[in-house]
């Protein structure tokens, strides 16, 4: 049972500490700024996805780049154009998450300590 308990913590703890503090926001192509260097998720008409940094936009095509690749994208084959936005209550929920697990990890390690195993 203790070792059930604590698998379904640590499982809890590590589900909680790799969520993002950064969620993706669905824009309009044209609202996009060719000076910021945002970055961008598209998604395409055949259903590809291509997560990159804005290199460049034009009417006709759309530079990304993909871990050092440049992506270049028609217009005409782009779906869903989503810009990466920090998220306050994903990193506040994050910290006190984080908060939670480990008071519930600190007190098993010390019932366990009390009771001598």
């Amino acid at each position: 049972m203790r070792k059930l308990s604590i698998l379904l913590l640590l499982l809890l703890s590590f589900s909680i500490l790799f969520q993002s503090c950064f969620s993706y926001k669905t824009i309009d192509y044209n609202s996009i700024s060719n000076e910021k260097k945002q970055k961008l998720e598209v998604k395409g008409v055949g259903g590809t996805n291509i997560k990159g940094t804005l290199v460049s936009k034009n009417e006709q095509t759309m530079t990304l780049d993909a871990n050092g690749q440049l992506q270049k994208i028609p217009v005409s084959e782009i779906y869903e154009v989503k810009v990466r936005k920090f998220s306050i209550l994903k990193s506040s929920g994050l910290l006190a998450s984080s908060v939670v697990v480990a008071a519930g990890v600190l007190t098993i390690c010390f019932l366990l300590v009390l009771l001598g195993l």
